[in-house]
């Protein structure tokens, strides 16, 4: 309640700046406002991200799709706020979430209070082309998670990076990027975390989360950060290629998903187990056509918790592996069409024999590039050990 009423005092200060003088703001997708200090020791760049999705499933029974159900939800509502402090290498980022989505997931382990704060994060270039970052935002894992939501290729990430994403934590990353030729280019990242996801407060249970990547661009690097943008919207004009590898390992990790998922309570504690997450990814890109290849696969010590007595509690560390593959073609007039397909592949002596399958094709129209687009997918999920589903979404999307 505090922070609600924190955020409305924001707004209303910054609305009754903005209202109180006759100033030009910036043009869409380059922030709400855009202020520097007399002094040129700070900047601040105000951002606003909205997705309002509306999707339907079935369900296959007796080989017909029923028993539908559908909804309209605030997908993502964030505010965004960008700069640097005393001086232009040092930077920050700081992301709020007002949708119930981003806010969900209170527990004692976040005080009981909602997850508001999505990134805390800053970036201080204390060297050349060296990095130090601390604060809380996303590890360096695999190349769709680092790919922000607002610039998606599809309405949502694959069924692979939701059981295997590592997403964002709390703690140190040192980036670094050298150029071995006039073209290649090289990027690595470490980061040291705490290991239990975002937004908790009470402490590092068990050990810390290690995470590296280390990215291969041999033809030089895509426009504008297009490495980490869905699709080919600006059209390169020569072949870019970007390899990529990344590790993970959570020392005496307690959640079931690595930093992600729920955390593995028995009746003496947490059950605690080493968690190892590998991700191998490839993106091609050239006049507007666009592939990218992604494996993941992950592996535990001791996936199954167990009480005292050597009962199980039903918590399962998510080991396995999935594939995925995203191809698609953005035309002159800035429509696309993408097709991709998802698969996961879990451990079948731990957590059963659930194959599971999905297919999409999407249609995205770029009215502004990713700062304004509406988008629309078609799923068909294929589950070995489940009813087949029939997905239907759309959603339109603007980034101030």
């Amino acid at each position: 309640m505090k922070l609600s009423s924190g955020l409305f005092v924001l707004l209303f200060g910054i609305s009754t700046f903005l209202n109180a003088q006759t100033t030009e703001g910036p043009s869409l997708g380059n922030g709400i406002f855009n202020i520097v200090g007399k002094d040129s020791t700070f900047s601040m760049r105000m951002g606003l991200q909205l997705q309002f999705q509306g999707a339907s499933e079935w369900t296959e029974r007796n080989n017909s799709f029923t028993d539908t159900q559908s909804q309209f939800i605030i997908r993502r509502a964030r505010l965004k706020f960008y700069g640097f402090v005393y001086s232009p290498k040092l930077t920050y980022k700081i992301a709020l979430g007002l949708s119930n989505r981003d806010m969900s997931g209170a527990s004692v382990y976040t005080n009981n209070a909602p997850r508001y704060i999505v990134d805390a994060v800053m970036k201080w270039n204390f060297y050349e082309n060296f990095e130090l970052w601390f604060g809380q935002t996303k590890l360096p894992g695999d190349m769709e998670t680092l790919t922000s939501s607002g610039n998606l290729q599809l309405v949502d990430r694959s069924l692979m990076n939701k059981s295997f994403g590592i997403d964002r934590d709390l703690g140190l990353q040192i980036h670094h990027k050298i150029k071995l030729s006039d073209k290649m280019l090289l990027k690595e990242a470490f980061a040291i975390s705490q290991g239990e996801g975002r937004n908790v407060t009470s402490g590092n249970f068990g050990g810390n989360q290690y995470t590296s990547r280390l990215e291969f661009y041999p033809l030089g690097d895509f426009i504008k950060g297009g490495a980490f943008l869905g699709g080919d919207i600006y059209r390169e004009p020569t072949p870019k290629l970007a390899f990529g590898v990344a590790y993970d390992f959570n020392d005496n990790a307690v959640k079931s998903g690595s930093n992600q998922g729920r955390y593995m309570v028995t009746d003496t504690g947490f059950h605690e187990t080493d968690i190892s997450t590998l991700f191998i990814d490839a993106l091609v890109k050239y006049q507007g056509f666009s592939l990218m290849a992604e494996y993941a696969d992950r592996s535990a010590d001791d996936a199954v918790a167990k009480n005292s007595d050597g009962t199980t509690t039903g918590d399962v560390v998510e080991v396995g592996s999935g594939f995925n593959l995203q191809m698609g073609y953005v035309f002159e007039n800035n429509w696309e069409v993408t097709g991709r397909y998802s698969n996961l592949n879990p451990e079948k002596q731990i957590t059963g024999d659930d194959v599971e399958n999905q297919y999409t094709f999407g249609v995205s129209k770029y009215i502004l590039g990713h700062k304004l687009k509406v988008q629309t997918d078609l799923s068909y999920l294929n589950a070995k050990a489940s009813e087949d589903q029939l997905m239907f979404r759309l959603q339109f999307a603007v980034h101030f």
